[in-house]
């Protein structure tokens, strides 16, 4: 029977939820579970007192370590167990392939060869938790229906031991019982494990074993002088913690693909200053024996030419037993969580991804209306071949289409295994020699498939296509966000230069020039607005700002800029205007206030009359290149108080004066006064403002416009005065 570990619980906390049967009563429901259907290991989670969360109680066959992301399962993960028991049903995953389409997430940390059975515990209509058992790749991918019957029945009798526990007090918290250590040098007292024990000293390679958390049981002297460490200090430690050189993920990572898959597995390591040795593991359920010998044929040429698959007395591969290290996947699942838009998505697979899977180029595909949408590739010397490709009907049959169409991946390993399935004039004629096409599934459905390409043929051995797989579903899930964030993107610029002004209109006696700039936050949309309306001879100007830089912010200001026209139409004076204005925003109900300066400039009287509603003062630059800060009467915010008045004020003006109207954006950041901001705004107005408008407009936002972060938005409309 296999060993079986309770889990660790907080002292004072009881372990998990549910009904209180003793954790030794699982472990053996679980070992019986297992040796009825022949699994090499398992778990049994128990649901939370709060029913949102499965607990692991008991795990076997499988150091802890390896369950440790899994520990604590919320209801709505996307992992078997999790599934099984939200959805009440039998979950198998026959192999690492579906394991990486289904569960990317699990088999980007475990990408080895084993089969997984995840089932629900219930009885009635009550879910007490979950159960998964794992076999070895070999089995066959289904399972029998009598397996099928044999798991069912075991679950059911777990889950009535459960009822039947439900009024029992809570388990005290348990910790699992130390490995025994063993006596010195592993020497048994039976006189034929004594025999066994002389043995084994006496072969010319090195023997060691280690239980299932890689603890080391036995050691023979051979390998103690080859790892060059004392026996005593091997013994009941794990074998890379007790010999420096060998703490290394990659070696960890071996016995971890040895002991979940239960196939042999080996690597070769180099030991300070320049000897290989050459690690053979062969698994068994209750941990693994190690053979340890000289590696021939090596020499200093460093580890990368350290592969995995290599035996004793043999050169090790050039490939890599792992294209990725679970912390490289980390890594990139940490800079994937960066990536904002589509190409910067292009940007990380191919400066962060593909170098590490050894591939040349890529290509990110995905569909709109039915055809293949090319959304950015790198290292194809010539673009037109990856970019024909943009716009073809799904219909046609090439690789991209076809994975694309079905979300089932293409692992191309040669030019003519590429000829022989799809027709040379519909393939990819890009110079590379090996293709894997990886489907993009996001939510369950495919939003592109990811193609890398390689120089030089190329096998895809299972293990690396499983990571190929896992990686996918990463990229898919950043590519996802990153189209979504494309379409807000465009729909917050159409918005907005809807409300906006497309132009400034041409009027006699004054020249005019806009900006706007939005928040960096948000959806690159805003509430501050501006606008220019000739009004018999004269011209009327408006800007403002609505509280926030959102959907319903820029909304209310279409309204705003709407209302202010139709009041300037017929004829109402500058105080009138913002009057009405305030009463229509306090009728629409709306929660927003708004910031508004409105003006009307008599060129031929050579005059300006303001009114303001809570906004910065405008700036005035006389002809003489004197600056100063109109310090205007008026308002509250529009919206505040129906009966509240805006008073105008005259401004005289004069050929070549210029006005500078702004929103707070402009002026306003942490840390800084607004008077010397405004002082700033004014030093910068004084020296450039004899240049053009356009390129006035431009200087004075530049400071802002290069920011990195934005908190506001940013609207500037300059008025010059000028003769006739």
């Amino acid at each position: 029977m296999v060993g079986v570990s309770d889990r660790q619980s907080t002292p004072g906390e009881p372990a998990g939820s549910g009904p209180a049967v003793g954790r030794s009563a699982l472990s053996l429901a679980l070992a019986s579970m297992m040796e009825e259907v022949h699994a090499h290991a398992g778990a049994v989670y128990l649901l939370s007192a709060e029913r949102r969360v499965l607990e692991m109680a008991v795990i076997a066959g499988l150091p802890r370590s390896f369950a440790a992301p899994w520990e604590r399962v919320p209801m709505t993960a996307r992992i078997p167990v999790a599934d099984a028991v939200r959805e009440r049903r039998l979950v198998w995953v026959g192999g690492e392939e579906e394991m990486a389409r289904r569960y990317p997430r699990v088999a980007v940390v475990l990408p080895y060869p084993f089969a997984l059975a995840a089932l629900p515990v219930a009885a009635g209509s009550t879910v007490y938790g979950g159960v998964f058992l794992t076999w070895p790749g070999t089995r066959p991918a289904e399972l029998s229906e009598r397996e099928r019957e044999q798991l069912a029945a075991a679950c059911d009798r777990l889950a009535l031991r459960l009822e039947r526990g439900a009024g029992a007090r809570p388990p005290a918290p348990h910790q699992p019982e130390p490995a025994a250590a063993p006596a010195a040098g592993g020497v048994a007292r039976s006189l034929g494990a004594l025999e066994a024990v002389r043995m084994a000293g006496r072969l010319p390679y090195g023997l060691c074993s280690l239980d299932t958390h890689g603890r080391v049981g036995f050691v023979n002297p051979a390998a103690a002088e080859l790892l060059g460490v004392p026996a005593d200090r091997l013994l009941g430690t794990p074998l890379w913690a007790a010999v420096p050189w060998l703490n290394d993920p990659v070696y960890e990572d071996r016995y971890r693909a040895a002991l979940l898959s239960q196939h042999t597995a080996s690597f070769v390591a180099l030991r300070p200053p320049g000897e290989w040795l050459s690690f053979r593991l062969y698994p068994s359920r209750n941990g693994v024996s190690v053979r340890i010998g000289l590696a021939r044929g090596m020499s200093g040429a460093g580890r990368a030419g350290a592969g995995a698959d290599a035996g004793p007395g043999r050169a090790p591969a050039e490939t890599p037993s792992r294209l990725v290290t679970i912390a490289q996947v980390l890594s990139l699942a940490g800079a994937l969580t960066e990536a904002a838009d589509v190409q910067d998505v292009v940007r990380l697979v191919a400066d962060e991804i593909a170098p590490t899977l050894g591939s040349q180029a890529l290509v990110l595909l995905g569909s709109r209306a039915g055809r293949m949408h090319v959304l950015g590739h790198r290292g194809y010397p010539d673009p037109y071949v990856v970019e024909r490709f943009d716009g073809m009907p799904l219909t046609e049959h090439t690789p991209g289409t076809q994975v694309l169409r079905t979300g089932v991946p293409a692992f191309l390993e040669c030019a003519e295994q590429l000829e022989h399935l799809y027709p040379v004039r519909r393939a990819t004629p890009d110079g590379f020699a090996a293709w894997a096409y990886l489907p993009l599934i996001a939510s369950g459905r495919p939003v592109g498939t990811w193609v890398l390409a390689y120089a030089r043929p190329h096998p895809f051995p299972a293990e690396e296509r499983a990571v190929l797989t896992s990686l996918a579903g990463l990229v898919a899930q950043a590519l996802d966000r990153a189209l979504l964030f494309d379409a807000k993107h465009r729909l917050a610029h159409g918005l907005q230069e809807a409300l906006l002004p497309h132009s400034l209109p041409s009027l006699p006696g004054i020249e005019a020039a806009a900006r706007y700039l939005p928040a960096t936050r948000g959806m690159d949309i805003g509430g501050d607005f501006y606008d220019l309306v000739p009004v018999e001879g004269m011209a009327a100007a408006v800007i403002g700002d609505v509280q926030g830089h959102n959907v319903t912010a820029a909304g209310l200001m279409g309204q705003i800029r709407t209302a202010v026209r139709a009041y300037t139409a017929v004829g109402q004076t500058p105080e009138e205007v913002m009057r009405r204005t305030n009463r229509l925003l306090i009728d629409l109900g709306s929660d927003l206030f708004a910031s508004c300066l409105y003006l009307r400039i008599d060129p031929a009287r050579r005059r300006a009359v303001l009114s303001r509603a809570g906004h910065p003062p405008p700036l005035l630059r006389r002809p003489d290149g004197r600056v100063r800060v109109l310090d205007l009467a008026g308002g509250p915010l529009l919206g505040i108080d129906a009966s509240a008045a805006y008073p105008a004020s005259e401004v005289d003006l004069s050929p070549g004066s210029l006005l500078v109207l702004y929103t707070d954006g402009l002026v306003e950041s942490p840390g800084v006064d607004l008077e010397d901001a405004l002082a700033d705004l004014g030093r910068r107005l004084g020296q450039a403002g004899d240049l053009p408008l356009d390129a006035l407009a431009d200087t004075l936002v530049r400071h802002v416009a290069d920011a990195e972060e934005r908190i506001d938005d940013i609207a500037l409309l300059l008025l010059r005065t000028r003769e006739g």
